[in-house]
């Protein structure tokens, strides 16, 4: 008799990535992930809609990090500001222990289109809530959404280089490094 282990949509997630990194997505079944998994396909159904949907289950709350330090930046913060509040925020969820994890989900998101299109809409959707949360600040248009995307722009630039292949750095760093070129533009 198998012994219940908890964390079971963890442990269908880690499957899942593993496998879709050996085989490829469209070659993955959810019975595959689930028997990796030590759980029965009904519990992989009481997680997750599809197999793809392991990989953006987390959405919302990615999402809802960054909006939360944008509407936690001090009162008075410029917009590119309370952005950077906002990516500072979303950084706790990439600690240095979930890089190659991280690393394994890109590869298997970049070796698939349908993946692509969907990583580049959750991105977009992220943007378009701090966007949100900065004209419930009072900032206007098109200043809201320019701060908001170009925030995007900057996290997703370091993510890229976070991941790489032989980088050290840690992401805070590497979305400093970030803000501080996309300064250095406005300023010129």
């Amino acid at each position: 008799m198998v012994r219940w282990e908890p964390d079971a949509a963890g442990r269908l997630r880690k499957a899942a990535v593993e496998l879709f990194a050996e085989r490829g997505v469209e070659a993955t079944t959810v019975a595959a992930i689930a028997e990796r998994a030590g759980v029965t396909e009904r519990t992989f159904f009481r997680y997750f809609t599809d197999k793809r949907e392991v990989l953006f289950s987390d959405q919302g709350e990615f999402a809802s990090r960054f909006v939360i330090g944008v509407e936690e930046a001090p009162a008075d913060a410029s917009p590119l500001d309370a952005v950077t509040a906002g990516l500072r925020a979303g950084e706790v969820l990439f600690a240095p222990e979930r890089r190659e994890g991280a690393r394994v989900r890109a590869t298997v998101i970049a070796a698939n289109p349908g993946l692509q299109e969907r990583e580049l809409w959750k991105m977009a959707g992220v943007a378009d809530r701090m966007a949100a949360a900065l004209r419930e600040r009072g900032v206007a248009e098109p200043a809201a959404t320019i701060a908001a995307r170009a925030g995007i722009a900057v996290f997703s630039t370091a993510f890229a280089d976070w991941i790489a292949d032989g980088q050290a750095r840690e992401l805070p760093e590497l979305v400093e490094d970030g803000l501080r070129a996309l300064r250095s533009l406005t300023v010129a």
